[in-house]
């Protein structure tokens, strides 16, 4: 069962200041009555494209297309899960919360995993206190003083050491209470295979406690101190709490700073991360010893929509970064590279060159399409005509992602002269076997105002859509967004329509039920009888917050959503009429009879729309 209560969560929601809560992020307008909108806090862009509706508190960008409500935008902006996002509101607001009547057993683990928390939390502060109070520790301050890390940086990343004795946290975690099994569940300890006798996980190691976002020590990694103790890093285990390549090293300290720079710089070591931050790039997270997962990217994308690969310049951490870009561009974050010298990471080229050099470095950081050219130029063998060949076949891909652009002309100059082509021929050879037209993925193509009417007016004024969402959805949308926009009157269009024959998506169908099953005024709201809560659907959910925010730029009007319900029963005639095709020609006669008395009722509907609004056909 839930932890808190649904009066509690209702509580939150409505104490909540929507409009002061998004303007801490982004500045906003008013653009309608009843939305207001600026640019995103989830993605880069110049023209405003995300919109609020301050009154039914949820919000929509039509270009990422972001959505949802108080606790999804405090989920995004923050990190944090649902129950994050409903504690760090309560506490804002001054809301108290109840908790539900769990089931025992839900109850028994909710319970386990606070003590679990608790026991992972205690041993971090003994592993950190013991770094810097006894005289076993002095060679790892010694070696992460080598590093250039100092004190007081080491301290803010919990950095710690776990004493050479075989049961140091073992028997301090028995005193405090603790038993074998949670010390056993959190990976602290582990059993021998000889006689079953447990003892400490970790011994003579540099301890990097590994967190959550919020904070929260899940688990631990591990850098040996001597040449023979093997393997060098010793991560925890995947368990309860801890799940290896879900969280990245250091984003609970870089969340904010990342959010506020716009960019993340992701490496790949516990010293690099904190040598960056050390060195005042505090956007910096790692991979935690991982390679890159989508779940690290999903992090990624909530911090910012600019990820600066600032990984080895070895072979291993090239192939993270073209694996980085095919994870990146579903998320449709901007990825750039960040240049650094062979053999070396972030944190040593910081103790060789200085703070200076490496952010000199990421002020130098490319576009990873260009990287990516250079990258197959420089292995690729340019000394034959067949090498050369085969070096274009490898840049046909890439290029094929590159519309018409100048980073496409400067990156077709920059290969034309490495192969000594003509720069006319390049282009072409490039273009062969991939479209020039291909467009970068994650973006959309430029299309016609979506929901175009007829002349050309669109039904309801909108950013342009990309070319998967058809003209005929766009409909369907602006529809529902005019019912919402008109309530009365949006029932009773509803209410005259077979919605399973007048939308022909199952999302929009799905939608115009709730609409119509519901109540106009508050479309956010779970219908009584609902089978399913909205929280329960997020793709439900993210479209009725896009209808919402779109009805809240418009006036009521009753005229243009008579226009639209026509344009509706036009689309569904006309399905009628394909399906029809090859059967009874009577059939398609009565069809057409009908599709011709429609489109007279829209046309005079649509002249009744142009006398409101002045305009001229």
């Amino acid at each position: 069962m839930a932890l808190y209560t649904s009066e509690s969560k209702d509580r939150v929601r409505d104490a909540v200041d929507f409009l002061e809560l998004v303007s801490a992020r982004t500045e906003l307008r008013r653009a309608g009555p009843a939305r207001y909108e600026g640019l995103c806090p989830f993605h880069d862009e110049r023209t405003p494209s995300f919109g609020i509706d301050p009154a039914q508190k949820v919000y929509y960008c039509f270009g990422c297309q972001a959505s949802g409500d108080v606790f999804t935008f405090v989920q995004e902006t923050e990190g944090v899960d649902f129950k994050g996002a409903l504690e760090l509101l309560a506490e804002r607001y001054g809301v108290e919360l109840q908790r539900e009547e769990e089931d025992p057993r839900e109850a028994e683990r909710r319970k386990r995993r606070e003590r679990l928390l608790e026991l992972l939390s205690r041993t971090a502060s003994y592993y950190e206190r013991f770094l810097w109070e006894s005289a076993e520790a002095a060679p790892a301050r010694e070696y992460l003083a080598g590093r250039g890390l100092g004190e007081e940086i080491l301290k803010e990343f919990r950095v710690g050491y776990a004493p050479s004795a075989w049961d140091r946290v073992l028997l301090a975690s028995r005193r405090g209470g603790f038993s074998e099994q949670e010390l056993y569940a959190t990976g602290l300890a582990q059993r021998s295979k000889e006689n079953g006798r447990m003892y400490d996980r970790f011994r003579s190691r540099i301890m990097f406690p590994l967190a959550d976002v919020r904070g929260r020590v899940l688990g631990f990694g591990a850098r040996a101190m001597r040449e023979e103790q093997r393997p060098k890093y010793l991560n925890t285990s995947d368990n309860d709490l801890y799940h290896k390549g879900l969280h990245l090293y250091g984003a609970d300290l870089a969340r904010a700073h990342a959010t506020r720079a716009g960019e993340v710089i992701l490496c790949e070591g516990y010293t690099d991360v904190i040598a960056l931050h050390q060195a005042g790039m505090r956007n910096a997270v790692g991979l935690m010893g991982t390679a890159l997962t989508g779940e690290q990217v999903g992090e990624l994308a909530r911090m910012s929509q600019t990820v600066l690969l600032a990984l080895d310049a070895d072979s291993a951490g090239q192939e993270a970064m073209l694996k980085a870009s095919g994870l990146a561009a579903r998320r449709k974050l901007e990825l750039r590279v960040v240049p650094l010298a062979a053999g070396a990471d972030p944190a040593e080229m910081i103790q060789r060159d200085g703070a200076e050099a490496i952010k000199a470095a990421v002020e130098r950081s490319v576009p990873f399409v260009r990287f990516r050219v250079e990258r197959v130029l420089a292995s690729g063998d340019d000394s034959s005509p067949e090498g050369r060949d085969r070096i274009i076949e490898q840049l046909r891909p890439v290029f094929a992602t590159l519309p018409p652009s100048a980073m496409r002309m400067e990156l077709t100059r920059i290969v034309s002269g490495r192969l000594a082509l003509p720069e006319s021929l390049a282009e072409t050879l490039l273009a062969g076997g991939g479209s020039p037209q291909g467009r970068l993925p994650g973006t959309a193509a430029s299309s016609g105002p979506a929901g175009a009417g007829a002349g050309g007016r669109p039904a309801v004024a909108r950013p342009q859509r990309g070319s998967d969402v058809t003209r005929r959805e766009d409909t369907e949308r602006a529809f529902l967004a005019l019912c919402i926009a008109s309530p009365e009157e949006g029932e009773r269009a509803l209410a005259g329509l077979d919605l399973d024959e007048h939308f022909s998506g199952g999302l929009l169908r799905r939608a115009a039920k709730r609409l119509g099953a519901g109540d106009l005024h508050a479309p956010m709201s779970d219908p009584p009888g609902a089978e399913e809560r909205l929280e329960e659907d997020p793709q439900l959910k993210g479209l009725l917050a896009e209808l919402v925010v779109e009805a809240g730029r418009e006036e009521s009007d009753t005229a243009m959503l008579e226009v639209q319900r026509l344009q509706l029963e036009l689309a569904r005639v006309d399905r009628q009429i394909q399906r029809a095709r090859g059967q009874d020609a009577g059939d398609i006669s009565a069809l057409a009879q009908h599709k011709a008395e429609v489109k007279r009722e829209f046309d005079r509907a649509y002249g009744r729309v142009l006398e409101e609004t002045g305009e001229r056909a």
